[in-house]
């Protein structure tokens, strides 16, 4: 009998994973999820959002994935598929965390411990005080970016050297006393990772956490794939032209750069096994990736002194500077946004999880597109 509910169990485990369905099997309006595409779909007729893509999940089912435009401005340019590969920007920074816990969880790291236990030459200052923690929910009191940020890219100076700056550049506060979102902070973060390992980010998250869940199309950098075949960003009017071609975000120098706060390319389809994972406690399609302490400690407010919600990479509902996923998600939704026109969350007390990818920079509407997009999402689930 212990036998039979143990293959009970584990046939359970396998049949864990992403599935088409009808809306309505899963509590969803089909009229209501087509709405919330209209919107996508219509931004892009009308010429403001050259490319976008979509996914949406109830209870591991999806009930909506589509594309919609073109990867390149070009005419005659190949159109968007549902999993055409997007630039992330900062959705990459909670996948770098993801690599962070699976060195805690081996006892590799402790997040209790000083940043300057890995990282002998973060001294000076306050920074002694700066735990691993504190780079995973942007309180450390480093900047987001560095007062030598332009000056680096135009040099296309390696990630190495963004490494070497933050070393030194001034904490903004002493650690734990505010809240300042900071890619630097994650940078030094996928520092560690890289030593504690012996590997590069990108190759540890490779076989680590894509592979493991046959994230087919997505890496840390380029990976296979020519810029030519993902989807183009687009740039505000009044971009400098020059800039754009030697480190934009269609730069080959910005695209494989690898940078752990913004450089990872996926698909909706891959974001959402992510988000699924999370979901289910971290375990997809049988496979254990994260242990459900991680998944837990990530979820949570890690920032409750400084009343900022954070988990560790992931944002939380209910922040003051994090608004993206809409405004009908539960409080414990947890996702996080990208600067390219990105955003990819999951509702843990409705099983819902969406993800919006699109090639408008986030600051020319305010993430207001994506933020109609998700509460239409929201709003298609009517049963529980």
């Amino acid at each position: 009998m212990r036998g039979a509910a143990v293959a009970l169990l584990m046939a359970g485990m396998a049949a864990a994973q992403l599935r088409p369905a009808k809306p309505e099997a899963v509590g969803m309006s089909a009229a209501r999820l087509e709405s919330a595409a209209a919107l996508l779909s219509s931004e892009v007729e009308q010429g403001r959002v050259l490319a976008a893509s979509m996914i949406v999940a109830r209870r591991e089912k999806v009930v909506l994935h589509k594309g919609f435009g073109r990867l390149n401005p070009s005419a005659g340019d190949p159109t968007v598929s549902p999993d055409t590969i997007f630039l992330l920007a900062s959705i990459t920074k909670p996948v770098t965390a993801c690599a962070m816990m699976l060195l805690v969880e081996r006892g590799r790291v402790s997040l209790e411990e000083a940043v300057s236990h890995y990282l002998p030459e973060f001294n000076g200052q306050d920074r002694a005080k700066v735990r691993v923690r504190d780079l995973l929910s942007h309180t450390s009191g480093l900047p987001d970016m560095l007062p030598e940020n332009i000056e680096l890219r135009r040099a296309h100076a390696p990630l190495s050297e963004f490494v070497k700056h933050t070393f030194t550049t001034p904490l903004l506060y002493a650690p734990r006393t505010g809240f300042q979102y900071q890619s630097m902070g994650v940078l030094l973060a996928g520092e560690i990772v890289e030593r504690v390992s012996d590997m590069r980010l990108r190759d540890f998250e490779k076989r680590e956490i894509f592979d493991r869940l046959a994230m087919k199309h997505s890496a840390l950098g380029m990976g296979p794939w020519k810029i030519e075949e993902t989807a183009w960003c687009q740039s505000g009017p009044k971009a400098n032209q020059e800039d754009l071609r030697s480190f934009g975000a269609n730069s080959p120098y910005w695209r494989d750069m690898g940078h752990p706060w913004g450089g990872m390319h996926s698909t909706t389809g891959d974001l959402a096994i992510l988000l699924q994972t999370f979901l289910n406690g971290g375990t997809y399609n049988g496979v254990r990736v994260f242990s459900p302490a991680t998944v837990a400690a990530m979820t949570r407010d890690q920032n409750e002194a400084v009343q900022a919600p954070w988990g560790l990479g992931w944002g939380l509902a209910g922040s003051k500077v994090w608004a993206y996923f809409g405004d009908l998600v539960s409080p414990r939704t947890f996702g996080h946004c990208g600067a390219t026109g990105t955003v990819a969350w999951a509702d843990p007390e409705r099983q819902l999880l969406c993800v919006i990818l699109t090639t408008r920079p986030l600051d020319q509407d305010n993430g207001r597109l994506l933020k109609v997009v998700s509460n239409a999402v929201s709003a298609a689930v009517e049963k529980p």
